[in-house]
């Protein structure tokens, strides 16, 4: 299902991705990207003002009760990815991504989810990310229309004619080279050029974290000309009015 929402063909777009400094942004144009770093999603958001459409690699939206293999999204995008279904996290319940630690996530989560399951620790370590998107995008309605949730891998198998990358980014926590170079070759080919990739990334941000970026970069100039998709096809909205969905 495209998106409803009519944005200018000149707002800008930005892509964004996690990194241990926080916040990574791959932003300007495809053929000319520039690369930021910030520390909280609240100085990202605020830094790029009020028209930009930025693409995220973290779950946006918590239901109240999830059934099945956590969230819409991810179950959604699972059958795509092959081999690399096992980067797609199950996002559990708001309440069980708001608990104070651990132990009580997976206590909250057995409560809120059919069947009832626990919480991956994988899973766990996103909650703060994904509460500080959640808090800048529950005080400010205008924001869910421009921060649209996105999953590189997902993206990469989108762009790539729907098929899934045949190699991991990362082999037992550690980066792949070949994994990047394949996704960095689909990257280039597609506009983004080869000097944005020559260069170390900024501290604090791995090679994975820049191309995933790089790729959310992508996902929000289809966005803002009319060409995502949203899976599932009719997204629901949390309790706030937040989207659940994963674009490509």
């Amino acid at each position: 299902m495209s998106r409803l929402i009519n944005f200018s063909p000149s707002s800008p777009i930005c892509g964004v991705d996690g990194c241990r400094a926080g916040w990574v942004a791959v932003h300007g144009t495809i053929f000319d990207p520039q690369i930021s770093v910030f520390s909280d999603f609240a100085s990202l958001k605020n830094h790029f003002g009020g028209d930009t459409i930025i693409a995220v690699d973290m779950p946006v939206g918590l239901p109240d009760f999830v059934s099945g293999g956590g969230r819409g999204p991810e179950q959604a995008i699972r059958p795509f990815l092959g081999a690399r279904q096992s980067s797609v996290f199950s996002i559990p319940a708001r309440r069980a991504v708001e608990a104070p630690d651990y132990r009580a996530a997976c206590e909250l989560s057995l409560q809120t989810s059919d069947p009832p399951r626990k919480v991956s620790k994988q899973a766990f370590h996103l909650f703060p990310k994904i509460l500080e998107i959640d808090t800048c995008l529950r005080s400010d309605a205008a924001l869910r229309e421009r921060v649209i949730e996105c999953h590189p891998e997902f993206s990469f198998c989108v762009l790539n004619g729907m098929m899934a990358m045949g190699t991991p980014k990362k082999i037992k926590g550690r980066v792949n080279p070949a994994g990047i170079a394949e996704r960095v070759a689909l990257l280039t080919k597609l506009g983004l050029p080869e000097t944005f990739f020559a260069a170390p990334p900024p501290r604090g941000v791995s090679l994975d974290d820049r191309v995933d970026a790089a790729v959310n970069l992508l996902i929000a100039a289809r966005h803002r000309d009319g060409n995502t998709r949203t899976w599932p096809e009719n997204p629901g909205r949390d309790s706030y009015g937040i989207p659940i969905t994963i674009h490509g």
